[in-house]
């Protein structure tokens, strides 16, 4: 379930309303109304804010959370288990039937009581496994396990394939370098994982793409023959490899390349393997 541009549309007056249960300060109330009504610029005008709360601030999660604590209460009155983020919410029931009677019930109750509206478009009645929450999805069968969704993993491949092509021509050392943020900070935030074998292909499929990427860099013939030799590689597989016209997509996938250029060559450059890094959690 998620909820159409939460942010713009918080009803300042329900929001205090539930600040006021716990702050009686009266000064405190009044700084954070002033807070809510910050004038905002739209196309060289200052306007004030009538409803939802200031894009980016650190307040605003914090505001967010305590307009959805009515949601998270009315969830647990009800006996559902769920997960909420913001204004991003999981629920989790028995049946179709039953996850689509509580959509409707649970939108209802938004609308009415907090005046929010649910994001059609965004919210489903599904099984669990194909539905994502912050980037994670989960396994059809039992034990569930947690796994970055496949949305995320064709956003990340589709992120490298940009930042190769844009690298063409520069030493591997180079695109390496560069890739290392967005493969930290992938592995980082995707560490709750308890599947490993969504890392390991992604390891596996970005050492081909830098083998492909090498390979193109060889061009000639007799230079990929020359430099798998100097890899160790024998010279008939040398051979077979380098004069027998592949293009360099089949090329980078032969046990050639990665007999020659293996895990332990792109380590030593540097490369952050995914499977490692969850490993080393």
């Amino acid at each position: 379930m998620d909820l159409e541009k939460f942010f713009d549309r918080v009803n300042h007056d329900i929001l205090m309303s539930r600040i006021a249960r716990k702050v009686k300060d009266k000064r405190v109330l009044r700084i954070i109304r002033r807070y809510l009504q910050a004038g905002m610029m739209q196309d060289g005008l200052v306007s004030q804010r009538v409803e939802g709360t200031p894009q980016g601030s650190p307040l605003s999660p914090l505001l967010s959370n305590i307009l959805l604590d009515d949601l998270d209460k009315e969830l647990e009155k009800r006996g559902h288990k769920f997960c909420r983020y913001a204004d991003d919410c999981n629920i989790y029931v028995g049946s179709k039937a039953s996850g689509e009677r509580v959509l409707e019930r649970i939108t209802q109750f938004l609308e009415r009581k907090l005046r929010l509206k649910v994001n059609g478009e965004k919210s489903a009645v599904d099984q669990h496994w194909k539905r994502k929450f912050l980037g994670y999805s989960m396994t059809w069968k039992e034990p569930v396990r947690l796994k970055p969704s496949p949305e995320n993993v064709k956003r990340l491949k589709a992120s490298i394939r940009d930042l190769m092509r844009r690298g063409r021509g520069k030493a591997v050392e180079r695109v390496i370098a560069e890739l290392t943020p967005k493969l930290r900070g992938w592995g980082n935030y995707f560490k709750l994982s308890e599947v490993e074998r969504v890392f390991e292909d992604l390891d596996g499929w970005i050492r081909r793409k830098l083998r492909n990427m090498i390979w193109r860099q060889w061009k000639k013939p007799r230079t990929r023959l020359r430099n798998l030799r100097a890899r160790g590689v024998s010279e008939n597989m040398a051979k077979q490899a380098a004069l027998g016209g592949y293009g360099p997509w089949v090329a980078s996938g032969m046990r050639t390349m990665s007999f020659a250029l293996p895990k332990k060559y792109f380590d030593e450059l540097g490369l952050v393997s995914l499977l490692d890094m969850r490993r080393l959690r």
